[in-house]
């Protein structure tokens, strides 16, 4: 199994928030995580857009997990360098 960190969508129809997760690569975009990391909303106020746990989020990196250029954009911006 190969592991992805990316989005998974909630919200309504043109307010979405999103969970950042680990989830296998093959699986829908709302299926079945593995763990959660965090949330990413973009509709917030910029200083309560992303909440992550940093500390979970390096474990899985370094243990082989690819990142969504999606979920790599916002980690950057916000200070965390994979």
């Amino acid at each position: 199994m190969s592991a992805a960190i990316r989005l998974k969508r909630f919200g309504t129809k043109k307010r979405p928030y999103y969970r950042i997760v680990v989830m296998d690569r093959r699986s829908a975009r709302d299926g079945k995580t593995i763990e959660e990391l965090g949330y990413y909303h973009p509709i917030e106020a910029e200083d309560k857009q992303v909440h992550f746990n940093a500390d979970r989020t390096r474990i899985w990196v370094d243990n082989g997990a690819i990142v969504s250029d999606t979920v790599r954009n916002i980690l950057n911006k916000h200070h965390f360098s994979l």
